[in-house]
C-alpha cells in the first residue's frame, strides 16, 4: 500500500502519451486498492529507486460483468477464474521486456501461492498491440469480442491451466478492422491464437 501513489503517478504518466486513451482502461485508486490488500498479487519494476513498471492480477467479485460469463463458463465454474489486470511500463523504460518479464515472474509467483484457480482472463482493446503480442506470447487465446467497461470494444482473452496441446484442423486469418467477421468466428467456435502484420495491417489468425 505504501506504492499506491507511486502507482498511479505511473499510471496517469502513461494514459496522458496515449493517442488512444480507450485502450487502456485505467484502474480507480480503490481498485489498486482492493488488490493490494490481499485480493490479487502486484510485482513492480524499480530502477533507481523509482517504479518503471507493474502488473497486477486480481482475484475477481463475482458479479453480473464476470468475465466467465463472456467466454461462456457457469456460475459454478467462476470461482476458478483470476484475470490478469493492469500493466503498465514507463514510456522511457519500454523496449526492454518489462512487460514479458513482469508476466512470468507475477505468474510464478501465482503458483507459490497456492491459489486455486483453472483460468487465467484478460480483456486487451483491438489495436492495443504490445498488449495483444504480450497475451499471445503467454499462450492466452481470443474467446470472445464485445463491448465491456460501458460500451469500450475488447478481445476476452483466456488461457486454462495445465490445459494439453489440442491439434487444430481449420485457419482463417481475419483483418483487425474487421469486427463483425471476428465476432462472427467467436461466436461459431473458433479462437483467436495469434497476430499477424501484412503490409502495415494486423490479423488475427483464428483456429478450430
Amino acid at each position: 500500500m505504501e506504492h499506491l501513489t507511486e502507482i498511479l503517478s505511473l499510471q496517469q504518466l502513461v494514459v496522458d502519451q496515449l493517442d488512444q486513451k480507450d485502450i487502456l482502461q485505467p484502474l480507480t485508486e480503490e481498485e489498486y486498492a482492493y488488490i493490494l490488500q490481499g485480493n490479487g498479487l502486484m510485482l513492480g519494476a524499480f530502477a533507481n529507486d523509482q517504479l518503471i513498471a507493474f502488473r497486477a492480477l486480481l482475484f475477481p467479485p463475482i458479479d453480473e460483468e464476470h468475465l466467465g460469463f463472456d467466454i461462456g463458463l457457469s456460475k459454478e465454474e467462476l470461482e476458478d477464474v483470476i484475470y490478469q489486470e493492469i500493466s503498465i511500463v514507463h514510456p522511457k523504460a519500454r523496449g526492454n521486456g518489462l512487460q514479458q518479464t513482469l508476466a512470468n515472474l507475477i505468474m510464478a509467483e501465482l503458483e507459490r501461492t497456492n491459489k486455486a484457480y483453472k483460468y487465467i482472463c484478460c480483456t486487451v482493446a483491438p489495436f492495443n498491440i504490445p498488449s495483444l503480442k504480450d497475451k499471445f506470447a503467454q499462450g492466452m487465446e481470443i474467446a470472445a469480442l464485445k463491448q465491456k467497461y460501458g460500451h469500450r470494444l475488447r478481445y476476452i482473452f483466456v488461457k486454462t491451466r495445465n490445459e494439453t496441446k489440442r491439434t487444430w484442423r481449420e485457419y482463417i486469418s481475419v483483418r483487425m478492422d474487421d469486427i463483425s467477421q471476428q465476432q462472427t468466428l467467436l461466436t461459431d467456435g473458433w479462437r483467436g491464437i495469434a497476430l499477424e502484420q501484412r503490409n502495415h495491417e494486423y490479423w488475427i489468425r483464428f483456429v478450430r
